[in-house]
């Protein structure tokens, strides 16, 4: 909305200053005049007026329900005051019109404020980003044992759905049956998949990995995690930071002084010379003038300069006042060091021991791995497609639950898995 009124407001914007006098007068130039010529910026600064204006005079209405002046406040003053002394200077002699003033003065306001309200929108998308982790339907199983497809919203606490490998848990719930790991990455940040087991506890978003489970479900809607980080991240971006709070407050002491001056500009002038026209034009002039051009449009600039940087970067703000005090720190404390990585398995060295050698290690593993969903399994394919190495063909491929996976790669059955799995196959590891 802000974003049209300013370009509709900036176009109808250039005639009106155009044929400014003032303008006029300061390029050296004289506009062309013909039938109607004089009536071109007294109606086209009614229709900015009407148009870019309006948003500010409804936002000023609530500050002043409260009786809180503040920014909006300040800038319904100005651009009122200078709309109605300017459509009065056209029949009273002896006076200048506002309009270039008037014009400019919103397209100023309606920037600012559209470049507010697009940072805080690009910053929404990380709440969109949240959202998609949760699945549209999930499979909910029936009293017979079979599964129906339905929409989470339809969910109750108690049901019991299935989590196949590779989808998402579709709400909070406990594991009744199956095992597995899962991603919960988007919640604590670590990148290691938590093992799962009856009785242990899934939140929504989160990514099943190797095992299929049953879930009793426990918490649905607005009641789950990942909807409660949801509504905290939408809080923190409708809240104002210390600097917008300083500048409403700023604004709000400013509108009271650019009364009480404009007051005693007209006392003054009344006594020095008299009532005149003159003494109006300066009144007028006082309160244009209290507008905070720099506040209306700094601010919201600060806004969306850390609002967005903050959201490319996946930081999601919970509290803006807090980011902001975040400037201070000197020492930062990290209780978990996982959080300190990419974010994702990889695969960082290779030792080999016997005959093999590395390529034929990652023929193997990543042949083996091939059609696992598990992270360590994507981390040794990806490795081996940056060494351009070709998996080896596999069949009958087993997942060992908790330990690996086996498979039969050249009438060979192989295992592939990590400390757990040498023991459970007493196995001694070679000395080197």
């Amino acid at each position: 909305m802000f974003r049209r009124r300013f370009w509709v407001s900036l176009v109808l914007s250039v005639p009106v200053i155009f044929f400014s006098e003032f303008i006029q007068g300061v390029f050296g130039y004289t506009a062309p005049t013909f039938p109607g010529s004089g009536w071109i910026t007294p109606v086209l600064s009614v229709i900015i007026f009407a148009y870019g204006g309006v948003p500010f005079l409804s936002m000023a209405r609530s500050e002043l329900e409260n009786r809180e002046p503040g920014m909006m406040m300040l800038i319904s003053l100005a651009i009122t005051v200078a709309f109605v002394y300017s459509i009065a200077s056209l029949f009273l002699e002896g006076t200048t019109p506002f309009f270039w003033e008037l014009v400019t003065l919103i397209d100023i306001m309606l920037l600012g404020h559209w470049m507010e309200m697009r940072s805080v929108r690009q910053a929404s998308g990380a709440l969109d980003e949240l959202a998609k982790l949760m699945p549209d339907t999930a499979e909910r199983i029936t009293e017979s044992g079979d599964t129906e497809e339905v929409h989470i919203a339809e969910l109750d606490e108690s049901d019991v759905v299935l989590v196949r490998p590779g989808a998402s848990v579709p709400a909070d719930g406990e594991v009744v049956e199956g095992e597995s790991s899962v991603d919960e990455s988007m919640i604590t940040g670590e990148s290691r998949p938590v093992d799962k087991e009856p009785e242990s506890e899934v939140v929504a978003g989160t990514v099943n990995q190797d095992g299929s489970l049953r879930v009793r479900v426990t918490k649905t809607g607005d009641e789950t995690t990942l909807a409660g980080i949801m509504r905290l991240v939408d809080e923190a971006q409708q809240s104002k930071s210390r600097t917008q709070l300083l500048a409403d407050r700023a604004a709000g002491w400013l509108f009271y002084i650019a009364l009480t001056v404009a007051g005693i500009t007209a006392i003054a002038w009344v006594v020095a010379t008299g009532f005149n026209i003159g003494v109006l034009e300066r009144v007028v002039t006082v309160l244009v003038i209290a507008c905070p051009h720099a506040l209306g449009l700094a601010v919201p600039l600060v806004v969306a300069i850390n609002t967005s940087t903050a959201a490319q970067n996946g930081m999601l703000i919970r509290d803006r006042i807090a980011m902001e005090e975040a400037r201070n720190l000197d020492t930062v404390m990290f209780d978990k060091t996982g959080t300190l990585t990419k974010g994702e398995q990889g695969v960082v060295g290779v030792e080999t021991a016997g005959t093999w050698d590395e390529q034929r290690a990652f023929e193997v593993a990543a042949g083996v791995e091939g059609d696992s969903e598990h992270m360590i399994a994507r981390a040794i394919r990806t490795a081996a497609e940056e060494r351009d190495i070709q998996r080896a063909q596999v069949s009958n491929f087993e997942n060992l639950r908790g330990l690996g996976v086996r498979a039969t790669v050249d009438g060979e059955t192989v295992h592939l898995g990590g400390p757990n799995l040498i023991e459970k196959l007493g196995i001694d590891r070679p000395n080197d």
